[in-house]
C-alpha cells in the first residue's frame, strides 16, 4: 500500500477527529480506511478531462417503456442517440426512497427494483463513465439505519444528529423553510433530530466516526460496481457546531479531502465533484489546494445566463465572468444551466441587487414558473429557486413572449459550451420538455415542474419529426457539441478571457493550451440582428479565420457582420 496514501488519510482523519479522538483511536479509525481499500495504488491518478467530455442529467426514469426495466430503457436511449457525443452521465439517485425524488434514502446499498440492478449500472458504465450521488448529508426517516437508531440499536448510536438546546443553532443557515428540527422519540428519551432538508431527512452525524466508515464502504461498493464519479450532495452541511452558521465548517473540508484521496488513488478516470449551491466566494473554497474537489458545479451561471437573456443585456455576466478566477491545477467548472433542481438565486447574491433578482422571478413566472424559498435568520421568506423547465424559461425576455424561444434555448446552450469547464446538459432541456404541471400537482412538489416522465416511444417520435421543437434542439445541440468536442481551444482548463463588446453581445476569446489555436465565442443576446464590427475583436491578420458553426470564412478582419437574434460566432484560426 502506498506510504503517501496511508499518511494522507491519517492526517486528514487526525484534523477531523482530533478534539474528539484520542492518539489510539485515531490510528485505529485509520487501520479501519486502509483495510476498506487493501488494493490501492500505489501512485496517486489525477482525474483526466479534456474538450471531448460532456455529461447528461438524468433521472434513472426519466424515460420510460412498458414492459422495460428503467435503466435498460434509459441505456437504450443513450446508446442509440447519445453514443457519439456525450461521454459521462449523471444518474440521480437509483436508489429505495421515501420522498424528494430519490434525496431521502431509505437504502445505500440497492438498485430500486423498478429501475433495474446493479447489472444495468456495470452495462451502463461500459460506454459512459457514470456518475452517482452519495448523499452524504441526511437519509430517510424510514430508513432501516434510522429506525435502529431510534431503537437505540448500539451500531447506530448517535449515527443521527440531535440537539437537547434548540437555541444553540440559531445562526444557522436554512435552504429551506421548514423547522430545522423534529421531536422524536430516541431510546425512550425525546430529542430534537437535525432536518436540513426536510422532516424526512434526517442528518447524519459525523461527529461519529462510524458515519465516516459508513459512508466509505459505500464508496467502495460503488466504485466495484463500475462508477467513476463522485457527487458529494449537500455536502456542505454535514458538520455541525453550535453558535455557528454549521456550514463550510473546517471539518466538512478535511471530509471531502479524505474522500478526494481515496478516489484518487482508486484508479484512473475518477472524479469527485461537491454540489454546494452558495455564494461563488464559498462554492470556490470546495477546490481546497488541489485537494479537495476535482470539479465544483458552476452555480452563479444558470441564474446569470437566465438574467442575460431575459435582459438581452451582457453587462452583468461579462462582469461576474471576469472576477471568476481560472480553475485552479488539476480542477475544473462544471457548467450547466438547468438540472433536476431549479435555478438557485443564492449565486446571485453580491451580484444582482434585490430588486434585479424580483424583476428576474417576475419574468419567469410569467412564463409558467414557479418559485421557492428558503428562511433567513429573521425568519424571513426568501426567493431560494426558480421552478421552471429550460425550454419554457427561454419563452421570451422582459419584452415579454415572441417567435424565438428555439434560438434562444441553442443561443445559451452554445455560451455554456464555449465556457472553461466541462459542460453538462439536462436530459430535458437536451430534449425540449416543457413544463409538467401535471407531474407537479401530483408530486406536490414544485420542483417536479422539470422531472418529466417521457414515454420512450414518444420521444423517438418527436426526435424523427423535422416539424418539433424537440427534433430542432436535439439535433442542433448534438451537431454543435460535435464541432465542440473536436476544438483543443475548448478544453475545460484552456484560457479564457471575457471581453466587452457592448451589452447587446456576450464576447470570449479561448485559447488552447498550447498556444496555436484562439476562439472567439460572440453570441448576439438580443431578439432582434446587430452589427458585429470586427475591428474591435482583434483577430490577428496573419491568421486565416472562420466561423467554425456556419463554416464562412472571415474575408476581412476590418469588415462589420450582421448577427442574427440569438446566433452565436465561433471565430477560429485552425
Amino acid at each position: 500500500m502506498s506510504k503517501l496514501f496511508n499518511e494522507k488519510i491519517h492526517k486528514y482523519l487526525n484534523d477531523i477527529y482530533k478534539p474528539l479522538l484520542n492518539k489510539d483511536e485515531i490510528q485505529e479509525l485509520s487501520n479501519k480506511v486502509y483495510d476498506l481499500f487493501p488494493n490501492i495504488s500505489e501512485n496517486q491518478d489525477t482525474s483526466d478531462w479534456s474538450k471531448e467530455d460532456v455529461f447528461l442529467i438524468t433521472y434513472g426514469d426519466s424515460l420510460i417503456q412498458k414492459n422495460q426495466k428503467k435503466l435498460q430503457t434509459l441505456n437504450e436511449f443513450l446508446n442509440t442517440y447519445c453514443k457519439d457525443f456525450l461521454t459521462s452521465i449523471h444518474i440521480l439517485p437509483f436508489f429505495p426512497y421515501t420522498s424528494d425524488d430519490g434525496f431521502a434514502i431509505k437504502d445505500y446499498h440497492k438498485v430500486r427494483e423498478d429501475l433495474g440492478s446493479w447489472e444495468d449500472i456495470i452495462s451502463m458504465s461500459k460506454n459512459f463513465k457514470i456518475m452517482s450521488d452519495i448523499v452524504i448529508n441526511h437519509a430517510s426517516s424510514e430508513s432501516m439505519y434510522f429506525k435502529n437508531f431510534l431503537n437505540g440499536d448500539i451500531q447506530y448510536e448517535d449515527f443521527f444528529t440531535t440537539t437537547d438546546n434548540e437555541k444553540e443553532y440559531e445562526d444557522v443557515i436554512r435552504p429551506r423553510t421548514s423547522k430545522l428540527f423534529k421531536k422524536f422519540i430516541v431510546n425512550n428519551h425525546e430529542k430534537s433530530l437535525w432536518c436540513t432538508f426536510s422532516h424526512d431527512q434526517i442528518d447524519f452525524n459525523f461527529k461519529n466516526p462510524n458515519v465516516l466508515i459508513f459512508f466509505l464502504k459505500i464508496l467502495k461498493l460503488y466504485l466495484d460496481n463500475g462508477i467513476k464519479i463522485f457527487r458529494l450532495d449537500a455536502v456542505a452541511f454535514i458538520w455541525k457546531e453550535p453558535f455557528t452558521s454549521c456550514l463550510n465548517l473546517p471539518q466538512t473540508h478535511n471530509i471531502i479531502k479524505l474522500i478526494r484521496a481515496i478516489i484518487d488513488y482508486s484508479g484512473k478516470e475518477t472524479m469527485l465533484i461537491t454540489e454546494t449551491n452558495l455564494p461563488d466566494h464559498e462554492n470556490l473554497s470546495y477546490f481546497g489546494e488541489y485537494d479537495e474537489a476535482n470539479a465544483i458545479y458552476n452555480f452563479g451561471l444558470p441564474p446569470m445566463l437566465l438574467w442575460t437573456m431575459a435582459m438581452g443585456d451582457s453587462t452583468v455576466i461579462r462582469k461576474w465572468l471576469m472576477s471568476m478566477p481560472p480553475a485552479k491545477e488539476g480542477t475544473c467548472y462544471l457548467n450547466f444551466i438547468a438540472s433536476h433542481d431549479g435555478i438557485g438565486l443564492r449565486p446571485t447574491e453580491g451580484i444582482l441587487t434585490d430588486d434585479q433578482r424580483t424583476d428576474l422571478v417576475e419574468i419567469m413566472k410569467n412564463f409558467g414558473a414557479q418559485v421557492s424559498y428558503r428562511k433567513n435568520k429573521n425568519d424571513k421568506d426568501l426567493p431560494y429557486e426558480i421552478n421552471i423547465s429550460l425550454l419554457d424559461a427561454m419563452k421570451g425576455s422582459k419584452l415579454g413572449e415572441d417567435h424565438l424561444q428555439v434560438e434562444r434555448l441553442l443561443c445559451i446552450h452554445t455560451i455554456m459550451l464555449g465556457l472553461e469547464g466541462i459542460p453538462a446538459l439536462y436530459i430535458h432541456s437536451l430534449i425540449g420538455s416543457e413544463n409538467d404541471y401535471e407531474l407537479m400537482d401530483k408530486n406536490q412538489n414544485k420542483r417536479s415542474i422539470n422531472r418529466s416522465q417521457l414515454e420512450y416511444n414518444y420521444l423517438k417520435k418527436v426526435l424523427s419529426d423535422t416539424r418539433t421543437k424537440n427534433y430542432k434542439i436535439f439535433h442542433q445541440l448534438k451537431k454543435i457539441i460535435q464541432l465542440k468536442r473536436k476544438q483543443n481551444g475548448f478544453h475545460p482548463n484552456a484560457t479564457q478571457f471575457t471581453f466587452n463588446l457592448g451589452i447587446n453581445f456576450f464576447a470570449l476569446w479561448r485559447q488552447s493550451l498550447d498556444k496555436k489555436q484562439s476562439i472567439f465565442c460572440i453570441s448576439n443576446i438580443t431578439n432582434v440582428f446587430q452589427y458585429l464590427d470586427l475591428s474591435e475583436v482583434n483577430l490577428i491578420a496573419t491568421e486565416n479565420w472562420t466561423d467554425l458553426i456556419t463554416g464562412e470564412k472571415i474575408k476581412d478582419i476590418q469588415e462589420t457582420l450582421a448577427v442574427k437574434a440569438y446566433q452565436t460566432l465561433w471565430i477560429s484560426n485552425v
